[in-house]
């Protein structure tokens, strides 16, 4: 690690504090260009406290930039990892307050919730497939907090992958006898289809962006437990949304889920 303690607390209120005022920021690796990935990590670890001490829960941990469209529109080719409170979530059909976000963006994803605990180093996608309850439909409302959603790696694990909403609904499905490499899915705005895809686009599987959380953590000497909620990130570009859009996805056999933006 690069930066002090201090600068690590400092960085992680000055995003906390951006997130909660809904105020942007330029990306916190131009002031700190020697900032490494411990650096990144030690940041989100620093607003999952803060967050922990305001009474929040966390309720489920994601993957993202993991589809080749997400790394080709962001310029990156790592996924990177991040959690989600409970203040995140939405009910499915339920509303979304553009007000209390930046420059929201939707990108549909398949959420994976494990029935058996998952620890790397060593996971892999028949290891996740193995230990997954089921899958279900869900859209992530990312919301980065930089400037035009302007921002390198490190900057954007320090923000917890610009996490902010979240919904899942649909039909849970077990694993068993079903490809997700194949399954195909389809994000409507406002009944328009907006982007198509399939689950190969999550790196070839969408299980092994799950084997990646797992590995990341086990290195950490963290482990993803039983009954967790995870999404594995989006298998298509981000759409902007605004005020007024309604979001549906419709995931191959698993039904669908849907938010609004008021």
């Amino acid at each position: 690690m690069n930066l002090d303690q201090n600068t690590i607390k400092q960085l992680a209120e000055h995003l906390d504090n951006c997130q909660l005022n809904q105020q942007d920021t330029l990306k916190i690796t131009e002031q700190h260009p020697d900032m490494d990935w411990d650096d990144a990590y030690a940041i989100q670890d620093e607003i999952r406290a803060r967050k922990l001490a305001r009474g929040l829960k966390v309720v489920g941990l994601k993957a993202g930039l993991t589809s080749f469209a997400k790394m080709k529109q962001m310029g990156v080719e790592v996924p990177v990892f991040g959690f989600m409170t409970d203040d995140y979530t939405v009910q499915d059909g339920g509303e979304v307050k553009v007000s209390e976000l930046i420059h929201p963006k939707v990108e549909p994803e398949i959420a994976f919730v494990t029935k058996a605990p998952l620890k790397g180093p060593g996971c892999h996608i028949g290891a996740v497939l193995a230990a997954t309850d089921f899958v279900m439909p869900g859209i992530e409302v990312i919301d980065s907090r930089y400037r035009d959603f302007k921002f390198d790696l490190k900057s954007v694990i320090a923000d917890n992958t610009s996490a902010s909403r979240f919904v899942v609904g649909g039909q849970p499905v077990g694993v068993e006898g079903l490809d997700l490499r194949t399954t195909g899915i389809v994000l409507e705005v406002n009944g328009v289809p907006m982007a198509f895809g399939a689950g190969a686009a999550v790196l070839g599987h969408p299980a092994a962006a799950i084997a990646m959380l797992a590995n990341h953590l086990g290195e950490r000497g963290e482990e993803i437990p039983a009954g967790t909620m995870i999404l594995s990130g989006g298998i298509t570009e981000a759409v902007a949304v605004k005020a007024g859009d309604n979001v549906t996805l419709r995931v191959q056999g698993m039904g669908s889920c849907s938010l609004r933006f008021v």
